[in-house]
């Protein structure tokens, strides 16, 4: 036996949710068979069990991420079918490379009863996004790599924060002269990260220079390139940052071609956290990857509930992780 509510009653009965509500309180201007009708129609509904509200056609959640689930994206995207499925929805998943030959707005054409849409580092043109919001779908963006229309919902991490904490640490370990292997110019966070250096740098009195900046595509081999062209300069860095653990593990790889010592001769550091880094005791700033999932889920839903959101651009705090990769430099 459940309890049922008046909304359900009424729907079984045909009445008003007046009448019904009347006819349980013995309301006296209730007639005796509708009386009889609601009584019955509460105890037969009682007797089925929990309710099963059917939900609505566009009940489906769509989640594009147009990149390999590995690590980073493995770890949000996992998040996020997790959540859906608690709120008893059905998740749609477009994801690996191969996706980014297909345009958001034409892929989401080929699927029905799309409710609500979550995006994950969109490579689209804000103006995709722009059109989606036009066409009143509600969707959250994960991790933007632009920068978005002000009334467009999303959320990632505190980029700023977390690179001033990590080069905060090299700081005061004594590091001075510290080289940024930077992520692409066009990204937000690339731009958060690199202002969060600079902050730490200013902290100190130390100026940014420019020829200690390399700016790639966040990989292990790229960032195994940048860090070799930083290393091979006249007066090399004592410190590198890479903008993910990737790079860094690929600026350890460049520092041992060299012959150089990762901690002794060399510190290095990354972000993210992801196993990587654990395995290859790097210092790092840890990103909540699988909390960011969450959060989109749940601005989605509120979303399409229709709840008023007041926070449309959500940062989650970042924490810096200190392993062994990082020391004072060499007197």
């Amino acid at each position: 036996m459940r309890k049922v509510t008046v909304r359900e009653i009424a729907a079984a009965t045909g009445m008003s949710i007046a009448t019904v509500s009347r006819a349980l309180n013995d309301h006296g201007t209730v007639a005796p068979h509708t009386r009889d009708m609601v009584r019955q129609a509460a105890e037969r509904l009682s007797a089925q069990g929990p309710a099963r509200e059917p939900r609505p056609a566009g009940d489906r959640v769509y989640l594009r991420c147009p990149y390999v689930l590995t690590d980073y994206f493995g770890l949000i995207v996992s998040s996020i079918a997790e959540t859906v499925q608690l709120h008893g929805r059905q998740l749609v998943l477009t994801a690996g490379e191969a996706a980014q030959r297909t345009p958001l707005l034409r892929d989401l054409e080929r699927h029905d009863g799309i409710g609500g849409i979550i995006v994950i580092l969109p490579p689209e043109p804000g103006a995709d996004l722009v059109e989606l919001q036009r066409r009143r779908i509600p969707f959250v963006v994960v991790d933007p790599r632009t920068t978005l229309p002000p009334d467009i919902v999303s959320v990632s991490a505190a980029h700023f924060a977390g690179a001033r904490k990590v080069t905060a640490h090299l700081v005061g370990l004594g590091h001075r002269r510290i080289g940024v292997i930077g992520g692409p110019t066009e990204w937000l966070a690339s731009d958060a990260r690199l202002a969060g250096h600079n902050a730490a740098l200013a902290d100190v009195g130390v100026l940014p220079a420019v020829e200690l900046l390399r700016a790639i595509e966040p990989t292990t081999e790229h960032g195994r390139r940048a860090a070799g062209a930083l290393l091979d300069l006249p007066q090399p860095p004592t410190a590198l940052v890479a903008f993910n653990d990737k790079a860094a593990v690929g600026a350890m790889q460049a520092a041992a071609e060299r012959g150089l010592r990762v901690p002794d001769d060399l510190s290095v550091t990354g972000f993210d956290d992801i196993d990587l880094a654990e395995a290859t005791s790097l210092t790092t700033v840890r990103q909540p990857l699988p909390e960011m999932g969450r959060m989109a889920v749940s601005l989605l839903v509120r979303l399409l509930e229709r709840h008023q959101l007041d926070a449309l651009h959500v940062e989650l705090a970042t924490h810096l992780v200190v392993r062994s990769s990082t020391a004072p430099p060499r007197a």
